[in-house]
């Protein structure tokens, strides 16, 4: 499956963002999936994930009551919306997808889609 990030940008703190991760090759539904971040100079992050029919969902202390996973598996597509934003959520954002049910480790991953830079301004 390709994965392909997009709805990133320059916004002000307070603001919001929604990201979406368009998926093709092979039918979403198929995978559970995740979006991890990476700040500058750091590693990446887990932010959310999603099991694969949507039911079951995991969100990151940090961005716990801001931030919203959610799929269309019509759609093929897997989404993150993003609200009250801090300029500590500035990363590059990455969607993935994996194999297992639902997952919230890097390794779970099998998939990833290139990234899509979200910076926050103060």
């Amino acid at each position: 499956v390709q994965l392909q990030a997009s709805g990133g940008g320059l916004v002000q703190a307070g603001g919001s963002l929604r990201l979406s991760c368009a998926a093709s090759g092979r039918t979403l539904s198929t995978y559970g999936m995740g979006w991890f971040r990476q700040p500058p100079g750091k590693g990446r992050e887990f932010v959310a994930s999603i099991s694969r029919n949507g039911d079951n969902t995991y969100t990151a202390d940090s961005v716990k009551g801001r931030f919203t996973i959610s799929r269309d598996n019509a759609k093929n597509a897997m989404y993150l919306q993003m609200s009250s934003l801090k300029p500590e959520d500035t990363a590059v954002y990455y969607c993935a997808a994996s194999f297992q049910w639902i997952g919230t480790t890097e390794d779970s991953y099998d998939y990833w889609g290139q990234g899509t830079q979200v910076t926050v301004s103060s």
